[in-house]
């Protein structure tokens, strides 16, 4: 039974809480999150009724997190957001659904824990995949979602430009075409990191998956690490995973306490626990030093130092026309 049809099962069985709940609250997440909210909530509904006495249930939304913000824009009353990159929040400030100083309603403006984009290959590594460079070899086929529906690609696409730009001085023609060449020897964009997990391991697509860390400790956990290897490329980006409240919906519905407590769990020794367990790296001190020796030691750079900000990465590489676009028409 695959991963999808567990996770599914779980919320159904362990999360829909009692028909008398008073509180009912709906997480809109990214795509490969299904199984850590799956733990999340089961840890957070009893602590709910311990510190309120009060019943609580918890749905969950998956989907590339673009897709979600401009869901939540169109009717999907989600409470919280718990994304994968801060322009999709930001997207939702712009519309009106979350305040504009989000970054400062929880710590580590507002993201509970981190990761990077990674590589997963088959067991064996048959084509000796070790780094970015790799990537751009005729031989080699890349798997990884497409950055204009997922938050994860988009952080492949800019760890990608990142290493490019250090390996050619900041030649931008050179970085350019680096780039291109990654994207053209993906055979096909799916609209989701799960989607292009899929793509890899069951229908046996590509050399090489480009998803978050997380995942790709999820996958070969799941699948076998006689069947896959995991390989951490010499650098990679930062890639946050902001959470907001909608506040839109939760003045509307009543529930801002509980939305507020959901997301304050995540931060909680037991929250980050298991999002450790999960393969992301945490920020709590306690818990990151117990899960030291499960992460590979990585140089990691972020959007803000090599792009100058969301902002302008949103403004130079995705918005319509931008180096993506550019890349997608020399596809």
């Amino acid at each position: 039974m695959n991963r999808l049809i567990l996770a599914g099962a779980a919320l159904a069985a362990i999360l829909a809480g009692p028909a008398s709940a008073q509180d009912k609250i709906l997480n809109a997440s990214y795509d490969v999150a299904r199984e850590l909210f799956v733990q999340e909530n089961a840890a957070f509904v009893p602590q709910y009724k311990a510190d309120t006495g009060k019943d609580i249930s918890v749905d969950q939304s998956h989907a590339g997190t673009s897709k979600q913000a401009r869901a939540v824009v169109e009717g999907l009353e989600a409470d919280v957001v718990t994304f994968n990159q801060v322009i999709d929040i930001d997207f939702l400030v712009k519309n009106g659904f979350v305040s504009d100083d989000w970054k400062n309603d929880f710590p580590n403006n507002s993201s509970p824990w981190y990761s990077l984009p990674s590589f997963l290959v088959r067991a064996g590594n048959p084509k000796g995949i070790k780094d970015w460079n790799d990537l751009v070899r005729d031989d080699v086929k890349v798997i990884f979602p497409n950055p204009k529906t997922s938050g994860n690609a988009r952080y492949t696409y800019l760890a990608a430009t990142a290493y490019a730009r250090e390996a050619f001085d900041n030649d931008e023609a050179k970085v350019k075409e680096f780039v291109a060449k990654i994207f053209a020897n993906v055979p096909v964009f799916d609209t989701g990191g799960r989607a292009s997990t899929t793509t890899f391991v069951e229908r046996e697509v590509g050399d090489v998956l480009i998803t978050f860390e997380s995942e790709t400790r999820g996958i070969a956990k799941e699948f076998g690490e006689d069947k896959f290897e995991r390989v951490t490329p010499s650098v990679s980006l930062l890639a946050e995973f902001p959470v907001a409240i909608v506040d839109k919906v939760v003045d509307k519905k009543g529930t801002r306490e509980a939305a507020k407590a959901y997301l304050e769990f995540l931060y909680s020794p037991e929250g980050q626990k298991i999002a450790a367990e999960n393969g992301n790296r945490v920020n709590d001190e306690a818990v990151a030093e117990a899960f030291k020796g499960e992460f590979p030691e990585v140089r990691l750079v972020t959007v803000e130092d090599v792009f100058g900000g969301w902002d302008k990465a949103q403004e130079e590489h995705f918005a319509s026309g931008a180096l993506l676009d550019q890349i997608y028409g020399d596809r």
